[in-house]
C-alpha cells in the first residue's frame, strides 16, 4: 500500500521569526515524520564536511523555498495527480502495488528525491527546498520523482535490485538495466511507451535518432567507466550535450527484453542475463 504524507502545512512555524529556525524545524519534522530528522542531519553532516556553508549555501536555500510559495503550491497539486488512485494503476497493470510512504517535506537540503527506509519502510523523501530550487513542480516532473522511484521499489519488492557487483562495467550495465525497469514502469502508468518525463527541448527526438550511436559508446565506455567519468545518467552527466541519455538507453533495452519475458520475470534477472539481453538489443539497432 502506498501511504502520502503531505508536509506543507505547519511551515510558518518553522519560519516565524522572519527566517529558517533549526528548533521549530525539528518539531515540524518530528511531528510529520518521526525517524526522518536523524536522516536529514545526518545527510547534511556528511555534506558540510565536504566544505560548503550553513549559512552560505544551506540557509538561502531553505528561505528561498518558503518564499516561493507559488511553486510549493504547484509541487503539492502535482503530487496529489500523479498519486491519485496510484495503488489501484499499479496493481491494475502489475497485478500488484508497491509497499511505500511518500513524504513531501521540508529537509535540510538532502535531495528532491530519496528512497530510504524510515523506521523500517520503504520511504521516498521529497525535499520542498529542492524541488522549489530546482522548479520541479510540475506533474511531468513529479512522475519522474515518484513514479520512477517506486519503479525501483517494485523491483527491490518483487525481484531483485541490489547485486553483488566485483566489476565496474557490470554495475553500470545493472545500473542501465534498473533505470530502464523503473522507466518502463513510471511509462505505464503515465502514458506509454511514447512517454519520458525528462522530454524537452527536443531530448526524445534526439535520443531516438541517435540510439545507435548512444548503445555503442555506451558499450565501448563499459570497460573504463567511472562514477567521474560515466557520461549517461543524471542531469549533470551530458553525452554529447545532453543529459539522461542512459535513462533512454535503459527503457529501449528493457522494451527489447520484454518481447521475450514478462516484466516480472525481468525484475528478478541476473547479471549475465542482462549482459545476453543487452547483446541481443544491440543487434536490432
Amino acid at each position: 500500500m502506498i501511504r502520502v504524507i503531505e508536509g506543507t502545512k505547519g511551515l510558518a512555524a518553522v519560519f516565524s521569526r522572519g527566517g529558517f529556525s533549526m528548533p521549530a524545524w525539528e518539531r515540524y519534522i518530528d511531528d510529520l515524520a518521526p525517524g526522518v530528522r536523524a536522516l536529514c542531519e545526518a545527510d547534511l553532516r556528511e555534506v558540510l564536511a565536504e566544505g560548503l556553508s550553513w549559512e552560505g549555501d544551506f540557509v538561502p536555500l531553505l528561505n528561498g523555498a518558503w518564499a516561493d510559495e507559488a511553486c510549493r503550491a504547484r509541487a503539492a497539486a502535482s503530487l496529489r495527480a500523479v498519486t491519485e488512485g496510484l495503488d489501484a494503476r499499479i496493481a491494475a497493470r502489475f497485478g500488484k502495488s508497491a509497499d511505500a510512504d511518500i513524504i513531501l517535506y521540508l529537509g535540510l537540503g538532502n535531495g528532491a528525491g530519496w528512497v530510504t527506509p524510515v523506521n523500517g519502510k520503504t520511504t521516498i523523501l521529497m525535499g520542498l527546498e529542492k524541488i522549489v530550487e530546482l522548479g520541479w513542480d510540475s506533474v511531468d516532473d513529479m512522475n519522474g520523482l515518484v513514479l520512477h522511484e517506486l519503479g525501483h521499489v517494485y523491483q527491490e519488492q518483487y525481484g531483485v535490485l541490489r547485486r553483488q557487483l566485483d566489476r565496474p562495467a557490470d554495475a553500470f550495465l545493472w545500473q542501465l538495466f534498473t533505470e530502464g525497469i523503473a522507466m518502463v514502469f513510471e511509462q505505464e502508468l503515465a502514458g506509454g511507451p511514447a512517454y519520458y518525463h525528462q522530454d524537452k527541448n527536443g531530448w526524445k527526438n534526439w535520443c531516438a535518432e541517435n540510439a545507435k550511436q548512444i548503445a555503442r559508446d555506451f558499450q565501448a565506455d563499459l570497460p573504463v567507466m567511472t562514477r567521474g567519468t560515466q557520461r549517461y545518467f543524471g542531469d549533470w552527466a551530458l553525452y554529447c550535450g545532453r543529459p539522461d541519455t542512459g535513462y533512454y538507453l535503459g527503457t529501449r533495452l528493457v522494451r527489447h527484453m520484454m518481447e521475450t519475458a514478462p516484466f516480472d520475470a525481468l525484475i528478478a534477472y541476473d547479471v549475465p542475463a542482462v549482459r545476453r539481453g543487452f547483446a541481443a538489443f544491440l543487434q536490432t539497432l
